[in-house]
């Protein structure tokens, strides 16, 4: 992905590019899965990751240059499209900022699939299962916080409340689970204690990250994207979505695992003569998965998802037209 890009990016000084691409939507079509799943693919595409600084700059300079309309000629609408994925890849939306390298959406796979197999090689005493949750928790408020809103951002405190929630969650969820486990259930069913764990603390994290949405509304629009004003039910939808798509995201790497390291666990196979194999092997098979499951969850649900207008407040409802059937907002990621 990013050595696509080599053009040179200086200014025609006698013509300027005639391309006209809409830069603020995405490329695909976001009315299909499939349109969805293209674009995050290209979002979480580890390989962003690998940009050098200089890469990033003239990626930045593209995407400015044609806002400006003085792109040169000899850019072609599949570089300036290269360059503004490069260029969401590492700066802020909001702020224009280089984000933090491990809270991009671009290291969401590398990130995740080293921390998940470590989770699940080490799964069964108290101080590995405190120390994995506390690093797992802890890369998850690094992404929250690389990927606030920069018009409405979450406050400090917000995000340390919901780091303390998660953690706590997950770790008691883990440590009694696998209390519970350890006696009456196979091994292979004490595997799938890390990902009940990780479930438990999606459904407190999000929430919690979120609450002022819940408090106040998020914007609403009508299908010609006029903000029409702010729903507490609609912010209520967008969160489920948001938490459904995160613990299913999790389901391939933490599912799928357990029943190959337990099998070949059970058969001898590669783990007696090597033990030092598992992590590294649970962490291949989780790469393999995430590779394809954290953009394919990105895209269950379209980012401007949609309700039913009878299913608004009655206050917010009784301020709409009476054309208005759907209302419109940004679910979040």
């Amino acid at each position: 992905m990013a050595d696509q890009i080599a053009v040179d990016s200086g200014v025609s000084s006698t013509t300027t590019s005639t391309l006209k691409v809409n830069l603020d939507a995405p490329r695909f079509d976001q009315s299909t899965f499939s349109g969805r799943a293209k674009h995050f693919f290209t979002i979480t595409d580890p390989r962003n990751l690998l940009a050098t600084s200089g890469q990033l700059e003239e990626a930045k300079s593209l995407v400015l240059q044609y806002r400006l309309g003085k792109l040169a000629s000899n850019v072609t609408e599949d570089q300036l499209w290269q360059a503004k994925n490069l260029y969401d890849s590492a700066f802020h939306p909001d702020t224009g900022e280089k984000m933090f390298l491990i809270g991009r959406m671009s290291a969401q796979v590398p990130m995740n699939m080293t921390i998940t197999g470590l989770m699940m090689t080490f799964y069964k005493t108290t101080p590995a299962v405190i120390f994995w949750q506390w690093i797992n928790q802890s890369f998850n408020a690094i992404v929250n916080y690389t990927n606030r809103s920069g018009d409405s951002p979450i406050p400090v405190r917000t995000l340390g409340i919901s780091y303390v929630l998660a953690t706590t969650a997950a770790t008691g969820t883990a440590l009694g689970l696998n209390s519970v486990v350890k006696n009456i259930a196979s091994p292979l069913i004490g595997r799938y204690v890390p990902f009940a764990a990780v479930a438990a603390a999606n459904c407190i994290n999000i929430p919690c990250m979120r609450s002022r949405e819940l408090t106040n509304g998020i914007p609403i629009s009508d299908e010609n994207g006029n903000r029409v004003g702010e729903s507490r039910r609609a912010a209520s939808l967008a969160i489920t979505q948001v938490v459904v798509s995160r613990i299913v995201m999790a389901m391939p790497g933490m599912a799928v695992p357990p029943i190959i390291m337990n099998y070949m666990e059970q058969k001898g196979i590669l783990l007696k003569r090597f033990p030092w194999s598992a992590a590294p092997l649970q962490i291949g098979i989780i790469g393999v998965c995430l590779v394809f499951a954290t953009p394919l969850c990105c895209a269950i649900f379209p980012q401007k998802s949609s309700m039913s207008v009878t299913l608004l407040e009655s206050e917010v409802r009784d301020k709409l037209p009476a054309s208005t059937t759907r209302v419109y907002f940004n679910k979040g990621l």
